[in-house]
């Protein structure tokens, strides 16, 4: 691993180095409830093993756990309130509103932010110093997934006539949706999107919205949710038995959150997303999923991977540039940030390396396939574990 260092090494480090503070102060800014909270919980319990996985890495980080309930004013309130009591780093949040509002105030304290999940385009273009992005844009995420559609299509020899796109109307759903009408065209996909359809994940239900899916009936279903509006979209297309051949995400949590297998049962299976994944080839994941499994016996870390995942490279980003830095200062510790370069890491891609934007431009997407309550990676055929299922079978005699 790029900067990092086994433990025993570390005795012959330069003075600046050994003189340094014990541990970096990072605080953890996550969305452990409210609206969000399946996945913040996810992101935090691989933040909890972090301090122990980086410590035998070489590292040491001091965490400052922190619950900003969903709501955006909360997220920056308590990101001054940490840099105020002595965080000199903060990761986070998930949530894009949040990270936006979160991103202001590390700006104006000089404090490092780096980004474990979150995609808006404004993030990395609005000439932020104090800010990286280890996670996908959405323009990425929407290219990557609609790549892998058409990856999905060749392996299986299943064509889709059609095409609609349900988004919810937050954020990063209305993010996603530009993404999409400006990405579609280009992409020379061999279906028509013919409508898109957004949605308030707020709402009770989504019949309405199921009920204006069945009347364009598309084959394909695209989709951007989240754990608690995936499971109203799949509930209300089973009641109203409309049926298409797949629905995927290009690039969206919910469809592999356990809150989502939970509720669903059997019904949340054969649900495909594409996005990155733990590379399970990798001692980096392999330490982490041993740490996971024995600190959070209750969980899987095959479901909690992608949110535990992204949530500790960001951690070990932080790390790994106050171990080259030397010091907590703001402005040096962001220097080294930026200089990164790990190439033994967690998730699927190259080397964590950073832009001039403080984008990590080197993450890569795969086709993962629910089976049997649990996500399974089928494409690309040199990490895939199973075959893609296409069509999915129909939602009645599932067991």
């Amino acid at each position: 691993m790029a900067g990092a260092t086994a433990a025993g090494a570390v005795l012959a480090a330069p003075a600046i180095v050994r003189a340094q503070a014990k541990a970096l102060k990072v605080a953890v800014v996550l969305p452990r409830s409210g609206l969000f909270a399946a996945a913040g919980q996810s992101c935090h319990r691989g933040a909890v093993v972090a301090p122990k996985v980086l410590a035998d890495l070489g590292y040491a980080v001091e965490l400052i756990n922190i619950d900003f309930e969903s709501n955006v004013d909360v997220a920056r309130t308590q990101t001054e309130r940490a840099i105020a009591e002595g965080a000199q780093a903060v990761v986070g949040a998930f949530e894009s509103g949040a990270t936006l509002a979160m991103a202001q105030v590390c700006e104006q304290r000089k404090v490092p932010l780096v980004i474990n999940i979150a995609s808006v385009p404004q993030l990395t273009e609005q000439g932020y110093q104090y800010l990286v992005r280890n996670f996908l844009t959405n323009a990425q995420l929407v290219g990557n997934g609609l790549k892998l559609v058409k990856d999905l299509m060749a392996a299986t020899n299943v064509q889709f006539k059609n095409a609609v796109f349900v988004h919810a109307n937050d954020t990063f759903g209305t993010a996603q949706r530009a993404a999409m009408d400006k990405l579609f065209p280009a992409a020379q996909m061999p279906f028509p999107l013919v409508e898109s359809i957004a949605y308030d994940p707020k709402a009770q239900d989504l019949a309405v919205e199921v009920t204006k899916i069945r009347a364009v009936a598309p084959e394909l279903v695209l989709v951007t949710t989240r754990s608690s509006d995936a499971i109203k979209l799949v509930r209300d297309m089973v009641r109203q038995r409309y049926e298409p051949k797949a629905i995927i995400s290009p690039g969206s949590p919910g469809l592999y959150d356990e809150e989502f297998y939970q509720a669903l049962g059997p019904l949340a299976d054969f649900h495909i997303f594409n996005l990155p994944w733990a590379n399970a080839k990798s001692p980096v994941t392999q330490a982490l999923a041993a740490a996971y499994k024995t600190a959070h016996p209750s969980n899987r870390f095959e479901v909690d991977c992608f949110n535990a995942g992204f949530t500790f490279e960001a951690i070990m980003i932080a790390a790994d540039a106050f171990k080259r830095a030397g010091t907590a200062d703001g402005p040096t510790l962001m220097k080294a940030v930026k200089a990164t370069d790990i190439a033994e890491h967690v998730m699927t891609g190259g080397p964590i390396r950073f832009d001039e934007k403080g984008q990590n431009n080197d993450i890569q997407a795969s086709v993962v396939q629910n089976r049997n309550r649990t996500p399974t990676v089928v494409l690309p055929p040199e990490v895939a574990v199973a075959a893609p299922v296409l069509p999915m079978p129909p939602w009645q005699g599932r067991s």
